[in-house]
């Protein structure tokens, strides 16, 4: 008899290697006792429910020329823990009259035991199922604590006891360096080969990933700049088995991400990294190449929604529908003509007015109150809800009561307790992000953050890519050329109190096109 012997483990763990060793010495002596001779070991460091196994691959080819006369495994989950490979390794080898034997002896076709095969192949995927769906379980519960459970960390960090921490090397600057390379116009491609041509070593590379590449592409790039844990947010479940059987994922939807806000330091502030998504999106939906011109992919016709375009001759943008008539060559919109020197001074005018309320006591005051007032009508929003939350929990207990005493069956008392489980989560969600609100209406965090940075962006001198698209979300561009800005900021309502005030004490007005004064917003 030549005999072929498959061994297998999972891991390449130190006593996983251990027990490689044991099952050979365990088919020498078996096979020495027999009198039969050995063909090849089949040796394999890979789960038991994956199909694409090389060695497996190999055995299955071999068997079918006909290289060796018995297939010999410790036992059958050591071939597979799949039902349908099982099957399919059972049928090949029989179909060129091949044995196989399990050294538990659960299957030997040299005695005609082969009859409880497919109990033992279902047995074996049933607990490799349930293990999977214990360790998802586990995961879950670690990744809503905070415990950082992948196996490399996001490039600029390294992992140490379930936490993230900043390297101490030069890769967090690579990071910061693609963010504000993209804000500065800059896509992926030319990022990539920026990195390329510098021989900056890939993030695989930095991992030691087997086979990794040495060259950067444009979606490295698109990953980097699309991660969230680069704010400081633990962010993990993007995706999750569909089975044990199977080699495909099932990626998630963003709302179900298991998210635990300022888990670790950041490498890229809020602003940033929102400004990069809109950006991001912009591109993706408007003009996939890297940006010419200053106010492109930011810049908006307030009527028809068309992206403005830049024309050279009046150094400015018109609406992109007036630019481009339609095929009958009748004009869709008119030009909203808006010069981008005009654009800059507005844009520069309107933050210098913002900043100087923010400095003036009586406004600061007002704005003080009034966001007292919302944090007030906040608490008692909270109160409501947990009132209901407790009312709900107490119906709980009083149909749980009713089913014991045997007032109410068992299915009308699941389906009511189904029903109220969704309401309270509903309620607890709720709770949750009003909680959030009142966390960020602290009044002299929020106004001395927002004053900061309006300062901040006063100091610069010329306005750039990378704070246009930091401090701006969008601009829509009237018929008569005024501009209507749509800023962005960490702390909505605090900004948003400060533009009712700014819209009631003072008119931002400019010369040229923009005379009509500039609407602020925020988004």
């Amino acid at each position: 008899m030549r005999c072929a012997i498959y061994v297998r483990v999972s891991t390449d763990k130190e006593e996983q290697q251990t027990s490689l060793e044991n099952q050979r010495a365990l088919f020498l002596q078996y096979v020495s006792e027999k009198g039969w001779r050995i063909y090849d070991f089949y040796v394999e460091i890979q789960s038991g429910t994956k199909s694409k196994r090389p060695e497996l691959q190999r055995l299955i080819a071999d068997a079918k020329a006909k290289k060796f006369d018995m297939v010999m495994a410790k036992e059958l989950s050591r071939l597979a823990r799949n039902g349908r490979l099982s099957h399919e390794i059972r049928d090949t080898v029989l179909q060129n009259n091949i044995h196989i034997i399990t050294l538990d002896n659960a299957i030997n076709s040299l005695e005609g035991n082969t009859d409880n095969f497919g109990l033992y192949a279902w047995l074996y995927e049933r607990e490799s199922q349930n293990t999977s769906n214990r360790l998802k379980s586990i995961f879950k519960v670690n990744a809503q604590r905070g415990k950082f459970k992948g196996s490399i960390p996001p490039l600029g960090y390294r992992a140490e006891n379930g936490q993230l921490y900043v390297r101490n090397d030069p890769t967090p600057d690579i990071v910061r360096r693609i963010f504000r390379n993209y804000l500065n116009g800059k896509g992926y491609d030319a990022i990539a080969r920026e990195l390329n041509d510098e021989d900056i070593p890939t993030p695989s590379q930095i991992a030691k990933k087997n086979n990794c590449s040495n060259t950067w592409q444009g979606s490295t790039v698109r990953l980097i700049l699309t991660n969230q844990n680069y704010v400081g947010d633990l962010v993990q479940g993007k995706s999750t088995t569909k089975s044990v059987t199977l080699d495909s994922r099932n990626y998630l939807d963003p709302k179900d991400f298991i998210i635990v806000p300022n888990q670790h330091e950041a490498l890229i502030t809020r602003s940033e990294f929102e400004a990069v998504q809109q950006l991001v999106a912009s591109r993706y939906r408007k003009r996939p190449q890297p940006e010419i011109h200053l106010f492109t992919n930011t810049a908006f016709c307030a009527d028809c929604g068309r992206g403005m375009h830049y024309k050279k001759n009046s150094k400015g943008y018109v609406c992109g529908n007036y630019n481009k008539p339609g095929k009958n060559g009748r004009i869709k919109c008119s030009d909203h003509l808006v010069r981008e020197a005009d654009l800059k001074l507005a844009i520069i005018e309107d933050i210098r007015t913002l900043a100087s309320n923010l400095s003036n006591a009586t406004i600061y005051k007002k704005l003080e109150n009034q966001l007292q007032k919302i944090n007030w009508q906040n608490e008692k929003k909270i109160s409501s809800v947990e009132s209901e939350i407790d009312k709900l929990k107490t119906r709980k207990r009083k149909a749980r009561d009713k089913n014991l005493d045997g007032n109410m069956t068992d299915e009308e008392y699941n389906e009511y307790v189904s029903e109220t489980n969704v309401r309270l989560n509903e309620l607890i969600e709720k709770k949750c992000n009003i909680e959030e609100s009142l966390k960020n209406n602290n009044n002299t965090l929020a106004f001395t953050e927002l004053k900061q940075l309006l300062e901040e962006f006063l100091s610069f001198r010329e306005l750039t890519p990378e704070i246009l698209h930091r401090l701006i979300n969008r601009i829509e561009i009237k018929a008569d050329g005024s501009p209507r800005i749509f800023y962005r900021f960490s702390n909505p309502s605090a900004y948003s109190l400060l533009l009712t005030i700014n819209a009631q004490h003072s008119t931002c007005t400019v010369c040229g096109n923009i005379s009509t004064g500039v609407t602020s917003t925020v988004r």
